[in-house]
Parts: structure tokens; C-alpha cells; sequence
């Protein structure tokens, strides 16, 4: 038995000597020291040998695996230093190469069409507000005096995640959170990603942004209303673009309008992003509704106010004459490098 524990043991040492695989070494590993490796088999077998040499083999067998313990964790040192080493210089830089121009990357159209939206309001004096895209429905809807039977309450026209949460489908909430927490005078703008479930064509999608404004204070007049409106769009578009109101329906707001403005495309002949009719709505706006205030705690005896609401992708598509909304979401190189 000692005999075979000393050829064991010099067999072993000179196959991890002459080991340049960790794989390899593994094996041996499992060969000698493993369950059922030899070295373990040894010991497992020592109620084979006689009482009176049991201490003495038992002892010699540990230090023989105590030793090729050693040898095989030294070797694989030696072993991954070498890989490392041999890494390091594959993949070592040359920081004396000329490195070559890299283009810096440019902002969405969407980004730089909001930041430009705000900047004219806060030349205005408005200040700029958030909240959450994921909603109570009472600050979606019921805040907003849009009952439960209201049709944009449809579940084929809304995201619900529960009978009390949903995706926020107008950037109102803002408004509604705004209120509640600040007492007037109020001027604020809330731009924002909303969610509704439209078809996707060359002006909709499920996905899209919004920037809505409110101001509450005594003695808000729709003139006022229209004022800043109309500033708004002259300082965006310039003095030239033809403006419309029309009488409309809020829940909201009363009284309520739609303003337009010449297509972006035809000028105003008819075409298929303004569907034939030479405008194209950008923004719902009105009177915010007493029970709008009194759902917030302002007193409508005391303060009125006005709030009105675009879709930010439509105004992108006027300010870079773009004809079709999937462009701005299909994350094209070639479309969005141009801006």
C-alpha cells in the first residue's frame, strides 16, 4: 500500500507538471482527488489493512493528497495568470492611434420640439409641472367631471391595469394634482407621455405626448385664453399661419373650443394628413369647469381659470414638415440623424 501511495503520488505530480489546460487539470483533479479518485479510494479501503498499519498508511495517504492538493492549486494559479497574461497583450490598446471621429449623437425631434414649447412658456410666466403616467382613475376621469358612463372611459378606449389604476390618456392629472396642492394664483404647463388605444396611422398611435397648460386666478376670461393662444402658436409658427377656432365639447371645460391651424403639407388645399380639409387640430382648450375647481378645493365664486391641451407629436410633424407620426417612434438612423 505504501508502495502505491509513493507511485500515486509521483505519477500525479508529473501529470500536473505537465498540464497547460485549466480543463486538463480539472480532470486530474477528479482522477485523484475526486469521489471516487484514487487518493480517495485509499482511504476509503483502509478497513482493508491490517490494525497495525492503518495509522501509518492513513497518514501517508493524507499527506499525499494534502500535497497534490497543493500542486494542482498551484499549477492552476500558474495556469490563469498565463491566460490573463496572454489576454492582457491580445487585447491591449494602442492609445497613440489616431482615434477616429465619432458623431455626436443628436436630440428627438420630440425632445427638441418640447424643450422649445417650454422655453415660450416660461417667457409667459408659467412654470412647468409633473406627475405619474400611471393614474387613480378619479384623477383621470372623475376629478375632471368625466362620469363613469363617459364614452373615453370604454375599456376599448383606455388602459386599465385595475378597476382603480390606469394609463394616464391626457396629462390633465397634472392639473388635477397641481390644484390640490397649490392654491391659486396657478400658471403651469405639464408635458408628457399618455396612452390611449388608437389604431396606428400616419397621424394616431397608442403611444403618443401631450403639453397642457392651466391657469387659475380671478377674473380668467376666454380672452385671456385666446390671447395666449394665439401668442403661443404666432411665436411657434410664425405671424403668417392661419389660426381657427371652434365651439366644442369638454367635460372639463366650459365654454370649450378646437383650434387649428393650416396643414403643415398642402397649405391648406386638402391632403391626407389633414384628411382633405386644409387644418389640422392641435389643441382642445375652454374654461376649466366649476366642478372641476370644487373637486380640487378652489371656490369657482372666487377664481376661474383656463386649460388647454396639444399633442406634441403633431406639432413636430408641422415643425419639420413631417408627413407620417410612425417615423418618430420606428428608431430609424437615417431619419432622425437629419435633425
Amino acid at each position: 500500500m505504501k508502495l502505491l501511495l509513493q507511485e500515486i503520488h509521483d505519477k500525479a505530480k508529473n501529470e500536473v507538471k505537465d498540464v497547460f489546460e485549466l480543463k486538463n487539470l480539472k480532470d486530474l483533479r477528479v482522477k485523484y482527488l475526486g469521489k471516487k479518485g484514487e487518493i480517495t479510494q485509499i482511504l476509503k479501503n483502509l478497513n482493508t489493512v491490517g490494525s497495525d498499519e492503518r495509522p501509518e498508511i492513513g497518514k501517508i495517504a493524507n499527506i499525499v493528497r494534502s500535497d497534490l492538493e497543493s500542486l494542482i492549486a498551484q499549477k492552476e494559479k500558474e495556469l490563469e495568470d498565463k491566460i490573463l497574461t496572454e489576454r492582457l497583450e491580445s487585447e491591449r490598446i494602442d492609445v497613440t492611434i489616431k482615434n477616429k471621429r465619432v458623431k455626436p449623437a443628436n436630440l428627438h425631434p420630440l425632445t427638441i420640439v418640447t424643450r422649445e414649447l417650454e422655453d415660450i412658456f416660461l417667457g409667459m410666466g408659467f412654470e412647468i409641472a409633473s406627475g405619474p403616467e400611471i393614474e387613480t382613475v378619479y384623477n383621470n376621469f372623475d376629478a375632471l367631471n368625466t362620469p363613469l358612463n363617459h364614452p373615453s372611459r370604454d375599456l376599448e378606449d383606455t388602459f386599465y391595469i385595475n378597476n382603480n389604476i390606469v394609463l394616464r390618456t391626457q396629462t390633465s392629472s397634472v392639473q388635477i394634482r397641481t390644484m390640490r396642492d397649490k392654491k391659486p394664483p396657478i400658471k403651469v404647463i405639464s408635458p408628457g407621455r399618455v396612452y390611449r388605444s388608437d389604431d396606428v396611422d400616419a397621424t394616431h398611435s397608442p403611444v403618443f405626448h401631450q403639453l397642457e397648460g392651466l391657469v387659475v386666478d380671478k377674473d380668467i376670461s376666454m380672452s385671456d385664453l385666446k390671447w395666449t393662444l394665439e401668442t403661443f402658436i404666432k411665436k411657434l409658427y410664425g405671424q403668417d399661419i392661419k389660426i381657427r377656432f371652434r365651439p366644442h365639447y369638454f367635460p372639463f371645460t366650459e365654454p370649450s373650443a378646437e383650434i387649428d391651424i393650416s396643414c403643415f403639407v398642402c397649405g391648406g388645399k386638402g391632403c391626407r394628413v389633414c384628411k382633405g380639409e386644409g387644418f389640422i387640430e392641435i389643441l382642445g382648450a375652454g374654461l376649466v369647469h366649476p366642478n372641476v375647481l370644487k373637486n380640487c378645493g378652489i371656490d369657482p365664486e372666487i377664481y376661474s381659470g383656463f386649460a388647454f391641451g396639444m399633442g406634441l407629436d403633431r406639432i413636430v410633424m408641422r415643425r419639420f414638415n413631417i408627413d407620417d407620426l410612425r417615423l418618430l417612434y420606428d428608431n430609424d438612423i437615417r431619419f432622425l440623424s437629419q435633425f
